[in-house]
């Protein structure tokens, strides 16, 4: 026994080497060694012959081989599914769109193409007003020369952006701007429908007493064209709406506000007027980027999975406003620690119909082209219809 205070640690580091030569290894019974006594193992001499004993066997410890097993991917199948609805009809059809579009029928979650394929890749719509206002400066100088015409924005949007839908907001309407008449609001939408062949969606102005009108009278003007009337609400006459949808052909987009149980409630209500859930498209509300985006992500996917689960009052495609990432200071402001606002903005906004994209929303509005552009492209990747390039590319060049 060495008493480390008796010899010290010069004399126990010798002694531990000379053991170690002599018998390869030691054993120390019951020691008592505070934390600073231990710096000895890092001294040279013991190191060196605590290497030098020990033992070098070439073939110890090597697997003697593998178990072979074969490896079955998990499938998860659901009860339900969500209804598949069209957008747009053509000729042939009673309208006339130049092609329609197809949201949901999906059988699992966005992008599992290991559990089925979804027939129905998202579908990107840009965002028209009928009369300036004030928009983000990103955005503005993309469709600045066209404000004063909505009919030139929507063809701008289609064939300059790529833009597969119009998202036609009829904000002149509201009591507290100008006030115009349905009838001049209905003619703003003929003549969008007449400058672009793609399917359109036509908001109000938020206004809940004159919206009923405003959307009852584009139903009538857009007979059989397919249009999504935006939106109704609990706190509004979402029966004149409804009637005017099932009447003229057209489908209803069904707001609140970012609840599950309202979503639910507010769907049962069009479905007791009669209103086919194949004519019903959700929208929960959009939280951006930066304004709780999680909560939307959370609210979207549990809606997808609980209609999946067979909950039929939430099997309908669902709507994002990703336009609503430009709410978000952050996207527009003038701030040099953040960047500019030219690449900033649409990043924003494009981070926020991609995560919504993933958690299972069918159908987007967007405000700048550089976020239809990426949404696109990423979609038709992961449905396999581009082949993927390995390239990183600056995607926000050229995006006026």
């Amino acid at each position: 026994m060495i008493n480390l205070e008796d010899n010290g640690i010069h004399e126990l580091t010798k002694k531990i080497a000379e053991l170690v030569e002599k018998f390869g290894e030691i054993e120390i019974e019951g020691p008592e060694i505070s934390a600073d006594e231990l710096t000895f193992l890092l001294q040279p001499t013991v190191q060196t012959a605590i290497q030098r004993q020990l033992p070098v066997n070439k073939t110890a410890d090597k697997p003697l081989g593998f178990i072979s097993t074969k490896f079955t991917q998990p499938i998860e199948e659901f009860p339900g599914n969500v209804v598949e609805m069209q957008l747009g009809a053509t000729k042939k059809e009673g309208g006339t769109r130049g092609n329609v579009l197809k949201i949901g029928g999906h059988k699992t979650m966005p992008f599992y193409s290991f559990e089925s394929i979804n027939p129905n890749r998202p579908v990107f719509a840009m965002d028209v007003f009928d009369m300036p206002i004030k928009l983000a400066k990103p955005v503005k100088q993309s469709v600045a020369e066209v404000m004063d015409d909505p009919a030139e924005w929507a063809k701008k949007c289609v064939n300059e952006f790529g833009a597969e839908m119009v998202s036609f907001n009829l904000v002149s309407t509201d009591p507290l701007l100008e006030d115009r008449p349905t009838e001049q609001a209905a003619k703003a939408v003929e003549k969008v429908l007449e400058a672009v062949d793609v399917p359109i969606i036509v908001g109000g102005s938020g206004n809940r007493e004159k919206d009923p009108l405003v959307l009852e009278a584009v139903a009538k003007i857009a007979h059989g064209e397919k249009i999504i009337l935006n939106s109704v609400s609990v706190d509004m006459d979402n029966k004149r709406v409804v009637k005017a949808a099932k009447e003229h052909g057209h489908s209803v987009v069904a707001f609140t506000p970012m609840d599950v149980n309202n979503q639910k409630r507010l769907n049962r209500i069009l479905l007791d007027e009669g209103l086919p859930k194949n004519q019903i498209l959700q929208d929960p509300t959009t939280a951006a980027l930066g304004y709780g985006l999680e909560y939307a992500f959370s609210l979207e996917e549990r809606i997808k999975l609980a209609g999946l689960m067979g909950d039929e009052d939430l099997q309908m495609p669902i709507m994002a406003a990703a336009s609503n990432a430009w709410g978000a200071r952050e996207a527009w402001m003038k701030t040099e620690e953040l960047g500019p606002r030219e690449i900033r903005g649409p990043l924003w906004e494009t981070v926020t119909c991609v995560s919504l994209m993933m958690a299972g929303a069918d159908l987007f509005m967007i405000s700048h082209p550089a976020t239809v552009r990426v949404a696109k492209k990423l979609a038709a990747n992961l449905y396999g219809e581009n082949k993927i390039s390995q390239e990183i590319e600056s995607w926000i060049t050229n995006i006026n």
